[in-house]
């Protein structure tokens, strides 16, 4: 049976679920291991304040956004429990949520970029993406309160706070869990992440097709 604050918590459980920094280590110490201490912490700080504008834009824009396309919240519920449903199928595979291919080559071309290297591909799209933007967007329609709204903000600020500490400790997790480590801990989100996919499915289809909301008759 759920209550307020385990409703109030969810978002953020979703939204840690889908980022999961811990998963993005690998790649931030793959994109950032010719740079300098420096060059680093500023690659660190730029990841995690555009992780917070990604969440905090979509929540309080995000409706806005889909009205003006003329799309109704119960159809976009559907296509955003649909593409977190194919993230969670992704990290059980042990892969980032937003993860989609990228040339190496390309990532060492930025190399010296630290900046852009922050926002693409280490914000967007292995940190933020899609499916980020999807649940801020279909968490935020479901609020009531401007203070409801506010915290949705909020949960930005701890995602990005969760996304400078892993990265901040990079290198202490990548020897202390070690691949298969990562692995897990991304199986593990890669679950939760589905359990709510498919709720938020059920929600918008219930709306799409009230029939399916009712009692069974014969």
């Amino acid at each position: 049976m759920s209550t307020p604050a385990m409703d109030l918590l969810k978002p953020l459980v979703t939204l840690l679920a889908i980022v999961n920094p811990i998963g993005a280590v690998p790649f931030f110490i793959h994109f950032t291991q010719s740079f300098t201490r420096e060059q680093r912490r500023r690659t660190i700080r730029i990841s995690s304040f555009s992780a917070f504008l990604v969440v905090a834009v979509s929540a309080l824009a995000g409706l806005k956004i889909i009205e003006f396309f003329g799309i109704t919240i119960a159809s976009f519920q559907v296509g955003g429990g649909t593409l977190l449903l194919i993230s969670s199928l992704a990290m059980l595979n042990a892969q980032p949520a937003e993860s989609k291919p990228t040339d190496v080559t390309e990532g060492d071309q930025k190399i010296d970029a630290g900046a852009s290297i922050a926002v693409v591909p280490l914000t967007i799209p292995l940190l933020t993406g899609p499916a980020t933007i999807s649940t801020m967007v279909i968490y935020a329609e479901r609020t009531h309160h401007w203070w409801e709204l506010a915290v949705l903000v909020g949960y930005g600020v701890v995602v990005a706070g969760a996304t400078f500490v892993a990265f901040s400790a990079s290198g202490a997790i990548a020897r202390w869990l070690g691949r298969t480590g990562i692995d897990v801990m991304t199986r593990l989100m890669g679950l939760i992440l589905a359990a709510v996919a498919v709720e938020i499915m059920a929600d918008g289809l219930s709306k799409l097709f009230p029939v399916l909301a009712g009692p069974l008759t014969r």
